[in-house]
């Protein structure tokens, strides 16, 4: 027999009578959490050179390696998202982000319709049936405990995206709804209106309490009544803009400012005000949030709070991945609630109020 297959052999029954090394030995050895090691291996940052170098001189003393199923099984992380609403004008961007950030953290991103609970569940079956690891659930599906609750069961982790309710056992991004109205609704009065209407969201949307609330509150500290014809209720849909302008505009006093809870919303008020001849902003100014691409696209542009859509989308894959990632090496990820900054863009849609 040849020197290197006896000395392979003699490896193999090594091999074959030694305890099997775990991440948890590896850790308990170099004196870190059993994350750090994971951190380490998956090349993450935020790690110290020191610490580093501490967790590889520990798996090379007690020559830790994953099996090779672990690895391809890591390798082939997939995760998915559901959307509601594909006329959005956020989709894009969300998409943008999402697709980008999975190939720069090697994952597979998958994504389905759920407009409705009932299609959603559909939805999240079929992704458990591609194998992901982890699901994005946008608003309104992010506050479904139905599918928090069969995610959980599935063995998928949940990532709430934008919620305006996070959950102690479910990450997420999160935006301040709330201020970012409140601004925007100051920013209104101090341009001289006092005649502020409102368009309300989806009442299914966490978001759309948390933005009426804001409104609210900085009508009140500005002495402000708001009066029961100016709130009017809308989905989020452009559509659904149309109906409420309609509402709103049709009557012998008119707010001087519309405030709509999304930019979809706000576009459809801009369409019927110039249909009616108003000017905008001479004769009222509309305001939007979200500072999606079509805030860009009307005439005259539209005064909005940003959102970083595609930059929260990007986080939320880079979180979720790696949550992925640790979970299959055994660990319990890390719950984390990643709040993201909101800005008030000025554009054409606003002015002074009418004198």
């Amino acid at each position: 027999m040849a020197t290197s297959d006896k000395k392979r052999k003699a490896g193999e029954a090594k091999s074959a009578h030694r305890p099997v090394v775990t991440i948890h030995d590896v850790a308990r050895h170099a004196g870190v959490s059993s994350m750090t090691v994971s951190r380490v291996m998956t090349g993450k940052r935020h790690v110290s050179e020191a610490m580093r170098e501490k967790v590889n001189a520990a798996i090379a003393e007690l020559e830790y390696s994953p099996n090779l199923t672990a690895r391809s099984f890591s390798s082939a992380v997939r995760v998915g998202a559901i959307y509601s609403n594909p006329a959005s004008s956020n989709l894009g961007a969300f998409l943008m982000g999402a697709f980008r950030q999975s190939g720069e953290s090697g994952c597979q991103f998958l994504i389905e319709p759920g407009a409705s609970e009932r299609e959603a569940i559909a939805s999240l079956h079929k992704l458990v049936e591609a194998r992901i690891g982890g699901v994005i659930l946008p608003p309104p599906l992010c506050d479904s405990e139905a599918l928090l609750e069969l995610a959980a069961n599935c063995g998928v982790i949940p990532f709430a995206f934008a919620t305006a309710i996070p959950r102690a056992q479910v990450s997420a991004i999160i935006v301040d709804d709330y201020k970012g109205a409140f601004d925007m609704t100051r920013f209104l009065i101090g341009k001289g209106h006092r005649a502020i209407a409102f368009v309300q969201g989806d009442p299914s949307h966490s978001p759309s309490q948390r933005r009426e609330q804001g409104y609210r509150a900085a009508m009140a500290g500005a002495s402000l009544t708001i009066r029961d014809e100016w709130i009017a209720p809308g989905l989020f849909t452009y559509r659904s803009g149309l109906d409420a302008a309609r509402q709103l505009l049709n009557r012998p006093e008119r707010p001087t400012a519309i405030f709509a809870s999304n930019d979809d919303m706000a576009a459809a008020v801009t369409a019927v005000a110039h249909g009616m001849n108003l000017r905008i902003p001479e004769d009222l100014s509309v305001a939007g949030f979200d500072d999606a691409q079509i805030a860009g696209t009307i005439w005259p542009e539209l005064t909005t709070i940003r959102q970083p859509i595609s930059d929260m989308a990007s986080r939320a894959v880079a979180l979720l991945s790696e949550q992925v990632r640790e979970a299959r090496t055994g660990l319990h990820p890390d719950v984390q609630h990643v709040r993201e900054m909101l800005t008030l863009v000025e554009r054409a849609s606003t002015g002074p109020a009418p004198g």
